[in-house]
C-alpha cells in the first residue's frame, strides 16, 4: 500500500522549505512541490534528507500522495501566481479538499478565489503567516480565515507549528472569508509604522546627536529591555555589525532607498476606503515612495540645502527620544487595530481583537511586549481606544511632552519626521473636543451646497452664502 502523506506544499523558497521542515519537525509527513524541479531535489536530498517529507515532480503526484481530503499549502508570489497554481490543482482535486493560501494576498484576491472555489465544492483558507524564514522554521504566528469547520480539519497542524506562549499557540481562527488575510494585512500596515518610527529615531540620533552605530546599538538594546520588541532586537543588531568589505559600520555602506511588496500601502489604502485614519502607517508609506526619488532628491538638496547638524544635549534628549519611540509605536498599533475593528463590522468578520493581539504576541514582526496590555484593553467592556485605555493612560499622560518636545525640535533643525509628527497629530486630534470641520462643513455647502448641521439642533441645513441675483 502506497504511503498517504499528512499535507502538501506548494513553493519551495526559503519560507516553504522552512514551513516543510518545521510541520515535519511536528510529526506530520509533508509531500513538497516546486515549479522548478532542480530546487526541489536539492531541497530533498539536503535539507530535507532523512526527513518524513517527499518530494513531487507534478502537481498530479503531489495530489497523489496525499491523504483525503488533501489539505495543500500554497507558498507562492501573490497576484496571478497563486490563481496560476490553483488552476493547475483542480483537476486532480476532488470535493472537499483544502486549498491554503499562505502568500501575502490581498484580501479581496482571497474573497475571490473563496467563492469561487466554494462553487467547486473545493474549500479554501486564507492564512496570513507572519514571521519571516525564522519564523517559519522555529515557530510563525498563523492567521487562518475561511470556514471554521475547514479550518478545525487543519488545527492540529497549526498549532503545532505555530509559536507557543503562555497564553496558547500563536494561531486561532479569526473570521469568514478574508479575515486572515486582512488581519495579516493590517500587521503589516503596523509593522511599515514601527519601522518607520524606529528609522527616524535613528535618523535623529546620527544626524542631531551624532552618535555612532554600536553607540546606537546599545541604546537599542538597553530600551528593548522594556518592550521585548522584535523590531528594536534586530534594529540593535544592525547597528553593531561590520561591513567586511570596508570594516565600517554595515548601516553606514547600505543606500537610503527602501522598497515595498504592497501590504503596507494596500492598509493605507483600505483606511481611506473606510474613512478610518492611520495616519502614522500612512506617512511609513509615503516615506519609503519618497526614499526611492534618490536622484530627485540630490538635485532638490544641490539647490535648496538640506539638514545642517545642530548641537542638541545628548542626555535629556536620549531620554524623550526612548519615551517618543515608546508613544509612537503604541499608536501605530492603536491605528492598525483601529482599522480591524472598522473592517470587522463593515465585513462582518467578528473579529476578536483581544485575541488578535494574542497570537501576535510571539512569532511575527510586530511581536512586542505591548501587545499583552493591548490584549488586556480588548478584553475590557469600556474599551474606547487604545490611547485611553487603562493600560496606557498614564503613560501618554506622564510621556507625552517627551514625544511633543522631540517633535518640536527636530522640526526645527529641518530633519523630516513624518511618523513622529503623524503619531503625535493622531493623538492630538483624538483627544480634541474641538476640531475645526466647522469650517470645512461651512466651506462644502458655500461652493457644493452640500449642507451642514447644527450644534443646537438636528437636521440638515443650507445657507444661501452668495446673492446669485448679482452673480
Amino acid at each position: 500500500m502506497t504511503k498517504k502523506y499528512d499535507i502538501g506544499l506548494i513553493g519551495l523558497a526559503v519560507m516553504g522549505q522552512n514551513l516543510a521542515l518545521n510541520i515535519e519537525d511536528k510529526g506530520f509527513s509533508v509531500a513538497a512541490y516546486n515549479r522548478s524541479s532542480d530546487k526541489t531535489t536539492s531541497f530533498i536530498s539536503q535539507r530535507a534528507e532523512d526527513k518524513n517529507i517527499k518530494g513531487c515532480f507534478s502537481l498530479e503526484e503531489l495530489v497523489k500522495t496525499l491523504s483525503s481530503p488533501r489539505k495543500i499549502i500554497l507558498m507562492v508570489k501573490a497576484g496571478q501566481p497563486v490563481d496560476m497554481v490553483i488552476e493547475s490543482l483542480l483537476p486532480y482535486l476532488d470535493e472537499g479538499d483544502i486549498i491554503i493560501d499562505g502568500g501575502n494576498s490581498h484580501f479581496e484576491d482571497t474573497d475571490r478565489r473563496f467563492s469561487e472555489l466554494q462553487e467547486k465544492a473545493i474549500h479554501f483558507l486564507g492564512t496570513g503567516i507572519s514571521g519571516g524564514e525564522y519564523g517559519a522554521l522555529h515557530g510563525p504566528s498563523l492567521m487562518p480565515g475561511g470556514e471554521e469547520k475547514v479550518y478545525t480539519q487543519v488545527e492540529d497542524i497549526f498549532t503545532a507549528i505555530a509559536a507557543q506562549t503562555e497564553n496558547g499557540p500563536c494561531v486561532a481562527y479569526l473570521g469568514p472569508r478574508s479575515a486572515g488575510h486582512y488581519v495579516k494585512m493590517v500587521h503589516n500596515g503596523i509593522e511599515y509604522g514601527v519601522m518607520a518610527l524606529t528609522a527616524e529615531i535613528y535618523d535623529i540620533m546620527r544626524k542631531a546627536l551624532g552618535l555612532k552605530p554600536a553607540v546606537m546599538a546599545e541604546l537599542f538594546q538597553s530600551w528593548n529591555q522594556t518592550q521585548n520588541s522584535y523590531l528594536l532586537e534586530i534594529t540593535a543588531e544592525i547597528l553593531e555589525k561590520e561591513d567586511p568589505e570596508t570594516g565600517e559600520a554595515l548601516i553606514d555602506v547600505i543606500l537610503d532607498t527602501a522598497k515595498q511588496k504592497g501590504t503596507g500601502k494596500w492598509s493605507a489604502e483600505e483606511a481611506l476606503n473606510l474613512g478610518w485614519p492611520v495616519p502614522t502607517i500612512t506617512a511609513a508609506v509615503n516615506s519609503r515612495s519618497i526614499s526611492s526619488f534618490k536622484d530627485q532628491r540630490e538635485k532638490i538638496n544641490s539647490r535648496l540645502g538640506g539638514f545642517d547638524r545642530a548641537e542638541v544635549d545628548q542626555s535629556g534628549f536620549l531620554v524623550k527620544l526612548e519615551k517618543a519611540l515608546y508613544l509612537g509605536t503604541i499608536i501605530a498599533y492603536s491605528e492598525g487595530m483601529s482599522l480591524l475593528e472598522a473592517a470587522s463590522s463593515q465585513y462582518d468578520y467578528n473579529l476578536e481583537l483581544a485575541e488578535v493581539a494574542r497570537i501576535w504576541e510571539d512569532g511575527c514582526i510586530i511581536r512586542s511586549n505591548l501587545l499583552q496590555p493591548i490584549r488586556n484593553a480588548y478584553l475590557n467592556e469600556d474599551f474606547v481606544h487604545l490611547i485611553s485605555a487603562d493600560e496606557f493612560q498614564a503613560d501618554f499622560t506622564k510621556h507625552v511632552q517627551a514625544l511633543r518636545d522631540v517633535v518640536s525640535t527636530v522640526k526645527t533643525l529641518g530633519l523630516p519626521i513624518p511618523a513622529l509628527s503623524s503619531a503625535l497629530d493622531y493623538f492630538d486630534m483624538l483627544r480634541s473636543k474641538e476640531l475645526p470641520a466647522n469650517l470645512i462643513q461651512a466651506q462644502r455647502d458655500y461652493f457644493g451646497a452640500h449642507t451642514y448641521q447644527r450644534r443646537d439642533k438636528d437636521g440638515s441645513f443650507h445657507t444661501e452664502w452668495q446673492d446669485i441675483h448679482n452673480i
